[in-house]
């Protein structure tokens, strides 16, 4: 299982931002606590042809994605 964790200085740098940034934002402030506290579990993520897929968008072409960084 893939598993990213944050170091003690990155949980103290997004609870600090999650209380002094988005004061306003309970729900990102929520966000951004529970990441520091947790981690992120990577097998539980979706990549970008997965959202894609899911909204019934085409598959992005490897050469579409080169002309378009160039």
């Amino acid at each position: 299982m893939a598993h990213l964790i944050f170091s003690e200085d990155e949980q103290r740098e997004l609870r600090e931002a999650a209380r002094g940034e988005f004061p306003g934002n309970p729900a990102l402030a929520y966000v951004l606590e529970s990441l520091a506290a947790e981690g992120i579990d990577l097998d539980r993520c979706r990549d970008w042809d997965d959202l894609r897929a899911k909204k019934g968008l085409p598959a992005v072409d490897e050469s579409d994605r080169d002309s378009r960084v160039a």
